[in-house]
This record gives C-alpha cells, structure tokens and sequence, in this order.
C-alpha cells in the first residue's frame, strides 16, 4: 500500500499479479503492441474491420499496454535497462492520463501514486481497471481471442498477422 505524501491518503495499486492475471503472455502481448504502434505510426495500415476507434482512446490504450508489457518485462528479468524502459514508458502513460484526465479507468489519478518515481503502480492500477472493463480502445477481434498460455504457439490473425 502506498501513501500520498500532502494527503496521507492511502493508494492501493494492486500487485503485479493481480494487476497481470488476464493479460496475454509476454511473447503474443509483444507482438500485439508492436503491431498497435506500426499501424499508429502509420506504417502499417488497420487490418481490422468494424468501426472506427477513437483516436485518443487508441492512444491510450497503446500506450497503457506498452507500459504494462515493459512493467511485466522489467519484472521478469529486472535488469538495469528493463526498469528505465518501464519507468519510461509508465510516465509517458502519467503524462497522456494528464492531459486526458477522462480516460483515467482506476481510482487514483496518476498524480496520486507519487511516493514511486517509477509510477509503475499507476500502470498496474490502469491495467489492472482497463481489463475489467473490457479493454476499451482495442479492436474487436483481438478482444474475442483466447489468452496463450507459455509455449502456445501463435496462431494468425485476421489479415494474416501472427498473434
């Protein structure tokens, strides 16, 4: 449990475990966010047909899971470069939930878990909110698809993508 520094207020983010316990595994969740950020680059096109996803909340929603992956990363082999990469990218999410305070799915807004530097809580709390409610901001098809367990080998998505 932490604890805001002006307020005493108690923040419970919850532990990896619980924040992870749905999400995909490393390798397929890997895949995922870097096809994410081909097609938000624009260096690939959506593949995926339905209606159109709103911009900002595909953002977030990018940007969420890439902090989330990068989380799970540093803890699976938490060296030096895998913790900067998440801290790094859990305060690129702290700074879009800013200028988006609408967005924020958990109940603490990111200024609040501020005794972490890392604000790697915040991601996990988000995470942890955001696949409870049916991970908004994500396509369709890929929301249907069952979760892999380790090993599992990859099967092709719509339009020819390796999951």
């Amino acid at each position: 449990m932490r604890v805001t520094p002006k307020t005493a207020e108690a923040i419970d983010a919850p532990p990896p475990h619980e924040a992870y316990a749905n999400a995909p595994d490393l390798r397929r969740e890997m895949h995922q966010v870097l096809a994410l950020g081909a097609e938000r680059d624009g260096r690939r096109v959506r593949t995926v047909t339905g209606p159109p996803v709103d911009a900002t909340v595909a953002e977030r929603a990018w940007l969420l899971r890439r902090a989330a992956l990068m989380d799970r990363m540093a803890l699976d082999g938490p060296g030096l470069g895998a913790v900067g990469a998440a801290a790094r990218t859990a305060e690129q999410l702290v700074l879009y939930d800013r200028r988006h305070p609408g967005l924020v799915a958990g109940p603490h807004h990111p200024d609040a878990i501020t005794l972490d530097p890392s604000r790697r809580p915040y991601v996990r709390q988000e995470y942890a909110a955001w696949t409870a409610a049916g991970r908004p901001g994500t396509h369709r098809e890929e929301r249907r698809m069952p979760a892999m367990g380790a090993g599992a080998t990859p099967q092709p998505l719509p339009g020819g993508l390796a999951a």
